[in-house]
């Protein structure tokens, strides 16, 4: 756990007031509302089907505020503002749970200084690992006795691991899960965006440049054929500062992000600044937003989640059949 995070999670940073109360757990089964396809049993389905999507119903039903964080191209930095998103609304006294499913290339256990930890099997759940009393992360890299190992796995294995992730881990009650996705529009993706259909919406986060403009605008395309909310856009790596002159230069140019979002009627949450110390935090298993909060990165990030904490209460629409 991080230190002097885990006995008091909003030390450094006060709750938001005027948070609602968690409702009390509610099991699927009693739900009546008419979009809910948890309850009804599908024609098609068998006992081990019907037993598998009800006990992820049951499972997200304790979960207030579901996002998605993608991006259409690999390398801009989606992992590094899922895991920094977590934490920030951590620090504001949520409780977080995030979850990799990056099948092929999970970089959550490095970011949080997790590398070689083990989850662990209680009953029939698996635990999670305590980042703090109030973030919870897991990750397949957690499920592997060799790290380096690749992971060559089809479609159908890769759903099947996705939803064990979702119905299997002991979450407990959650104000916000986060599922950091791998690039694209493929597997990982659509299974769990299908599988958490009452989602709030996804985050989409770009770099600058065309090259990875174009990438997301297919992002946002996917989320409106699956109808999912596109929250908001972020321009990661959005100028770098010359922390000896100043000066600020436009590696991957400026304004992308923001101009590609209006044009696509979507909300645009912010630019973050290219900076050595959100490198180096990473690497080293340290919270940009914990250890470095009050650096231009660290105050571009907060200004970026921000508007993610007033999420709107959502009605619990179950998983699809």
């Amino acid at each position: 756990m991080l230190p002097g995070f885990a006995a008091n999670p909003t030390a450094l940073a006060p709750p938001v007031k005027g948070l609602p109360k968690m409702a009390d757990k509610k099991a699927c089964a009693s739900c009546t509302s008419s979009t809910c396809s948890s309850r009804p049993r599908g024609a098609q389905e068998n006992d081990e089907q019907y037993q598998s999507r009800m006990r992820l119903a049951e499972r997200m039903a304790n979960v207030k505020h579901k996002i998605l964080v993608l991006s259409g191209k690999g390398g801009v930095g989606k992992s590094t503002v899922a895991a920094n998103l977590a934490m920030y609304l951590a620090l504001n006294g949520r409780r977080v749970g995030l979850l990799d499913v990056d099948i092929h290339g999970p970089s959550l256990p490095r970011i949080f200084g997790l590398e070689g930890k083990a989850t662990f099997m209680v009953g029939e759940s698996m635990m999670p690992l305590e980042v703090s009393e109030n973030l919870k992360v897991m990750s397949v890299a957690f499920c592997l006795s060799d790290t380096d190992a690749a992971l060559i796995w089809r479609g159908p294995m890769k759903i099947g691991v996705i939803r064990q992730f979702l119905a299997d881990v002991e979450w407990g009650e959650l104000d916000y899960l986060i599922v950091d996705c791998p690039p694209g529009t493929g597997d990982e993706p659509l299974s769990a965006a299908q599988m958490l259909n009452d989602a709030d919406g996804a985050v989409v986060v770009t770099t600058p440049q065309n090259v990875a403009v174009d990438d997301v605008r297919r992002s946002i395309s996917f989320c409106r054929k699956l109808e999912l909310p596109v929250l908001g856009v972020i321009e990661n790596m959005s100028g770098f500062a010359c922390p000896k002159c100043g000066e600020v230069t436009d590696i991957f140019g400026s304004g992308g992000g923001e101009a590609m979002a209006t044009s696509m009627n979507v909300p645009f949450l912010g630019r973050i600044p290219i900076d050595l110390a959100v490198r180096e935090s990473c690497d080293q298993g340290k919270p940009h937003t914990f250890y470095n909060s009050k650096t231009a990165s660290g105050l571009a990030m907060a200004s970026a989640f921000d508007p993610l904490l007033g999420l709107p209460e959502r009605e619990c629409a179950g998983p699809q059949e």
